[in-house]
């Protein structure tokens, strides 16, 4: 029999293989009888910076917990040990920098497919954002993750000689990268929508925010109240969510992907520039879907890690996230106590 991670491999494996066929019939069908020229619904300046903001503030945050949590025993003899974690950890800025610069210079050849382009890196923004937000993957996709990292850490801290260096470095490059990465294709719907320079407005907000937490917890020592600031921002990226789908379901609208059955009241013009609200049933729909799907797998998971074995009186390895938990004493603290609650907040 498979072991349980081959099997989570294949699936990973075969949901990808699944998304790139999607993403190329998306790239090759045909626009139906609307004229794709002419296909327009801008987002208000202030909601895409906005929205710039909160992805890279959630992503950094969580990048500054993993951090944390790596280098929270690098104390005393083992101080001198953070330096070449830092090293990774800058390096991972500047891969995320290029890999910008990468994926721009792909939509740049790809931009022959014009509004179908827009309609393409929201449907993969939104795939990605519903797997994050998605409490059943949150102890492989989140839990997991920090389990590994600290695993390694202790295994590398036990070592000595370039080779435990070079890990470190890895160490330090892997706790940020990914948070990183997801940045950038988060970001590239927004660019397509409005320009790069509206998306840097809200990145250097984003990062500006991650920048005091980071000081607050590195050199201050702050005991900020971190678990209540990933709740609070993962309910945000939920809206950001919900607000990117009503963008991408009326862009298939009207490329003539899907039906449009127009809603017999109007909804205001603001709510189409502010949250991507439209007087059409199938993007109120798609909204109202994907806010279900969100909500549904948090109760359902907590009904399954919870609730149940709460009844069966059996022994329960997870808590409500709304539950008031004693602050945790430092950033560390916080990831940690995060990493054992498979029913989480965010992830």
């Amino acid at each position: 029999m498979p072991s349980l991670r081959y099997r989570r491999t294949l699936i990973w494996a075969a949901a990808a293989v699944v998304l790139v066929g999607l993403v190329y019939l998306m790239a090759t069908a045909s626009t139906g009888p609307v004229d794709p020229t002419e296909i327009s619904h801008p987002q208000s300046h202030a909601t895409i910076v906005f929205n710039s903001a909160m992805i890279v503030f959630r992503e950094g945050l969580e990048a500054v917990l993993i951090f944390a949590a790596v280098t929270a025993s690098m104390r005393g003899a083992n101080a001198e040990r953070r330096v070449p974690v830092v090293l990774g950890a800058g390096c991972a800025f500047v891969a995320t920098v290029a890999t910008w610069f990468v994926v721009q210079a792909v939509l740049d050849a790809a931009s022959s497919l014009g509004p179908r382009l827009e309609a393409i890196t929201g449907f993969i923004a939104i795939v990605v954002l519903l797997v994050v937000l998605n409490w059943f993957v949150h102890k492989v996709y989140w839990s997991q993750w920090i389990a590994r990292h600290h695993r390694r850490r202790r295994t590398l801290l036990a070592q000595v000689g370039i080779g435990a260096s070079f890990g470190l470095v890895a160490l330090g490059f892997t706790s940020v990268y990914r948070e990183g990465f997801e940045v950038v294709l988060f970001l590239q719907n927004l660019q397509l929508q409005d320009g790069t320079g509206t998306v840097l407005e809200g990145v250097g907000i984003g990062l500006a925010a991650t920048a005091v937490v980071g000081a607050l917890t590195f050199w201050l020592h702050a005991k900020l109240p971190y678990r209540r600031m990933l709740i609070l921002t993962g309910v945000l990226v939920g809206i950001v969510l919900v607000v990117m789908i009503g963008g991408t379901a009326l862009s298939f609208v009207e490329l003539g992907w899907l039906p449009r059955h127009d809603t017999p009241f109007t909804v205001p013009e603001w709510l189409g520039s502010w949250f991507e609200v439209y007087s059409v049933w199938e993007t109120l729909a798609a909204q109202a879907l994907a806010a279900l799907f969100v909500i549904g797998s948090y109760y359902a998971a907590e009904y399954l890690k919870v609730t149940r074995p709460r009844r069966r009186g059996e022994a329960v390895t997870a808590h409500r996230a709304t539950e008031a938990p004693a602050a945790p004493a430092t950033a560390a603290a916080a990831v940690t106590a995060e990493a054992s609650v498979p029913v989480s907040a965010g992830r």
